[in-house]
């Protein structure tokens, strides 16, 4: 039985220092004013055992601006979470908290959805 295997960019074997083989660097986007981001919190359930996660989506930034994000808004809740993908997971249903700390540090358009 023959194995192929994939090959960055056809690429097999180079001489050449300078070549670099892997996956090529994205740059981050700049992160939005407070007043300029438009973020949803809502509730999701769905593969997490039936239980209650509240999520934020929506933040245009950097990955470091949006693990401070998260962090604060963990604090804020006293509960657990995460940032995954793009988005802030807190634990539990704390969608009320979340919005009212949204507001008040500036997030205008932050809304449920």
């Amino acid at each position: 039985m023959i194995k192929k295997r994939k090959v960055a960019g056809g690429l097999v074997y180079s001489t050449d220092p300078s070549v670099r083989i892997g996956p090529k660097p994205v740059a981050e986007a700049a992160t939005l004013a407070p007043a300029e981001q438009t973020l949803r919190v809502r509730l999701e359930t769905k593969h997490r055992a039936g239980k209650a996660m509240t999520v934020v989506m929506g933040f245009v930034g950097g990955t470091a601006d949006l693990e401070a994000l998260g962090k604060q808004l963990k604090g804020h809740c006293g509960t657990g979470g995460s940032v995954k993908d793009g988005d802030i997971l807190i634990q539990g249903d704390q969608r009320e908290k979340v919005l009212q700390w949204l507001t008040k540090s500036g997030y205008a358009k932050a809304k449920r959805g």
